[in-house]
C-alpha cells in the first residue's frame, strides 16, 4: 500500500480509515486499489483496536431466507446483509453460534427444509460442519469440522475458544460428549463429557467467566469453569423461558415479565405482556441492552393465519424507568430466529 491519503504517511492513514464505521467499508474499497486493499487488511482491524473504534453488532438469522445472516449497527440503527452462507444444507437451523477473534461462526445444525410434496423432512438431522464469517474479507469460510455430528447444543466461548457439548447427534441420539476449539490453530479436541444427558436440546451461557449448560425442563446446570477439570453439576432454581445474558446478569422472559435471575432469586424488571403472543423470537444482550428480535404471530382460536415478523424491541438495562421502544426492523430476514449473536469488529 503507498499513498493513502495524499501527504499522510499509510500508517497514520490507516488510523484515520480505522475511525469509518464497517457498513461503509464497501464504498470505501471503490476509492482506489490501494483503498481496497487497505480496507481488507489485517492492519485496519487492529488500528480499529487501538484507537478505540471497534464496533459491537447483533447477528441475526431468521428461517426466512434461507442460510441469511444480518448484522445490525445499534449506533447508526441500520442493517448489513452478509453473503450468503454457502452451505450446502437447506435451511440451516438448530446450529450453535458464537463470536470470537473478531469473526463469527455457525457450527452443526441440521436441515429445516421440509419437502412440499411429502411433509417428511428434508435432509440431514446433524453435521459437523463449522464456518466463520470473517469481517476483513467479508467472505465465508469452512473450517475443520466438529468431532461429533451435533445439533440442539450448548455452544459457548470460554477464555477466545469455543466449547459446544451435549444436544443430539445423527438419528436424533442424545449424547454427553464435549470438546473445544482452538481458533488461532484451527483445531477441535475433546474435553470431559457432561455428567448428565438428557432427552432434550440444551443451551449455554456464560456467566462470571464459566460456561453454564442447562437443559430444557430440568434444575441442574452443569458449569465449567477449566476444561481440564471438567463439569461441575449445581442445582439452580432458574426461571424457564427465553434467556439473554447483559453485563454478565442472566435475565429471563418468563409469565409475560423480563426478570433478572441470581443464583435462587429472581427480581422484576419490566413488562414483557407485549410478547405473549409471539412464539420463535431471539432474545440477546448487547453492551447494557436486552433485544427481542422476530418470530412469529400466531395462530390462534380466532386466527390461523401464521405472520412472519422483522420487528426490533430494546429496552436498556439498568435505567431507571425502563420502557421498550422499537428500532430499525429486519431489512431481510423474518420469522422464527434460528441463531443470534453479538460480534466485536
Amino acid at each position: 500500500m503507498s499513498e493513502l491519503i495524499a501527504g499522510l504517511p499509510d500508517a497514520v492513514a490507516i488510523r484515520c480509515l480505522a475511525w469509518v464505521p464497517f457498513y461503509l467499508h464497501p464504498k470505501l474499497e471503490l476509492v482506489s486499489r490501494s483503498w481496497k486493499v487497505a480496507i481488507h487488511s489485517n492492519e485496519l482491524f487492529k488500528a480499529r483496536l487501538e484507537v478505540g473504534s471497534t464496533e459491537d453488532l447483533l447477528c441475526v438469522c431468521a428461517f426466512d431466507p434461507e442460510n441469511l445472516w444480518q448484522l445490525y449497527d445499534p449506533l447508526r440503527d441500520l442493517w448489513i446483509t452478509l453473503p450468503v452462507l454457502p452451505s450446502k444444507i437447506r435451511h440451516l437451523s438448530h446450529f450453535g453460534v458464537v463470536s470470537t477473534t473478531g469473526k463469527l461462526f455457525v457450527l452443526g445444525g441440521g436441515s429445516d427444509a421440509v419437502d412440499p410434496l411429502t411433509g417428511d423432512q428434508d435432509g440431514s438431522f446433524a453435521t459437523n460442519e463449522v464456518w466463520s464469517y470473517d469481517p476483513v474479507v467479508r467472505q465465508w469460510a469452512p473450517l475443520a469440522s466438529m468431532l461429533v455430528p451435533r445439533a440442539m447444543f450448548a455452544c459457548c466461548v470460554l477464555d477466545g475458544k469455543i466449547v459446544v457439548a451435549g444436544g443430539f447427534t445423527t438419528c436424533r441420539k442424545s449424547i454427553s460428549q464435549a470438546e473445544m476449539y482452538d481458533p488461532e490453530k484451527d483445531l477441535w479436541f475433546p474435553i470431559p463429557d457432561l455428567h448428565l444427558s438428557h432427552n432434550s436440546a440444551c443451551s449455554g451461557i456464560v456467566i462470571g467467566g464459566k460456561v453454564h449448560v442447562l437443559h430444557k425442563g430440568l434444575s441442574t446446570v452443569q458449569v465449567l469453569d477449566n476444561p481440564g477439570l471438567g463439569w461441575i453439576a449445581e442445582e439452580c432454581g432458574w426461571l424457564q423461558g427465553p434467556m439473554a445474558v447483559v453485563q454478565d446478569a442472566l435475565y429471563v422472559m418468563s409469565h409475560g415479565v423480563i426478570m433478572k435471575q441470581d443464583k435462587e432469586v429472581s427480581k422484576v424488571v419490566v413488562s414483557a405482556s407485549e410478547f405473549r403472543r409471539r412464539i420463535g423470537f431471539g432474545m440477546i444482550g448487547l453492551v447494557d441492552e436486552l433485544y427481542v428480535i422476530g418470530g412469529v404471530i400466531g395462530p390462534d382460536r380466532w386466527n390461523w393465519d401464521i405472520k412472519p415478523l422483522s420487528v426490533v424491541d430494546v429496552i436498556t438495562i439498568g435505567s431507571e424507568r425502563p420502557t421498550w421502544r422499537r428500532v430499525a426492523p429486519m431489512t431481510q430476514c423474518r420469522g422464527t430466529i434460528l441463531g443470534c449473536t453479538q460480534l466485536k469488529i
